[in-house]
């Protein structure tokens, strides 16, 4: 296995940095405003330069979905950036109405109120377990290339006459599998624990 290629993503891991409820700007911004503030703010969550953090279009489809409330007179403020900010986390993983179904009691309860925990509250605490867990993950995939290391191995009779690129290629497909197949059962998990929200929010209606 390639030791450069774990140096490099436990380094691009290091660099991934989530945006601090302290960088929110006071004021409310326009459309314009936003997704230039996103686009700076989550440059480092981007997998290609040219990516939008999130577009106009985007943001409006959000407040049509109901799981962003709408903006008042063309203008968002802090709360409307919390939550564009959990949208923009969760976007990449679950379908716009299992996000809909997690931030609807944020947006019902925390997104107008004056009491205290304010919505920043909530989105720091949320936060406050990010290195830790970014430590979870350095492990979990160095602990995913050494077995992908071990695996394939010319001791091993049935692949003992591989090229040894052939190896190399087939010890990087098993450190994509066992990431992915982590990646799969926290979702499954994610998509139960939505579902049992999605049925209690639904018995409230009645």
């Amino acid at each position: 296995m390639d030791e450069k290629l774990l140096k490099e993503l436990i380094e691009y891991l290091r660099n991934l940095h989530h945006v601090h409820g302290n960088a929110l700007p006071s004021l409310e911004l326009y459309m314009d405003q936003v997704t230039g503030f996103m686009d700076e703010h989550l440059s480092s969550m981007r997998r290609h330069k040219e990516d939008k953090a999130l577009t106009k279009t985007m943001i409006n489809n959000y407040a049509k979905n109901k799981i962003l409330p709408p903006p008042v007179r063309k203008r968002y403020n802090k709360n409307h950036m919390l939550i564009l900010l959990f949208i923009y986390y969760y976007k990449s993983m679950l379908s716009l109405s299992d996000i809909e179904t997690i931030l609807r009691p944020l947006n019902e309860n925390y997104f107008y109120s004056t009491k205290s925990p304010q919505l920043k509250d909530i989105y720091e605490e949320i936060f406050s377990f990010a290195n830790i867990e970014m430590q979870n993950v350095m492990a979990d995939v160095e602990e995913s290339f050494e077995k992908a290391k071990n695996s394939f191995s010319e001791k091993d009779p049935l692949f003992e006459n591989l090229p040894e690129e052939e190896r190399q290629d087939l010890q990087k497909f098993c450190t994509l599998s066992l990431l992915a197949f982590d990646v799969y059962l926290k979702k499954q998990l994610i998509e139960k624990i939505v579902d049992d929200m999605a049925k209690k929010q639904e018995r409230k209606k009645k």
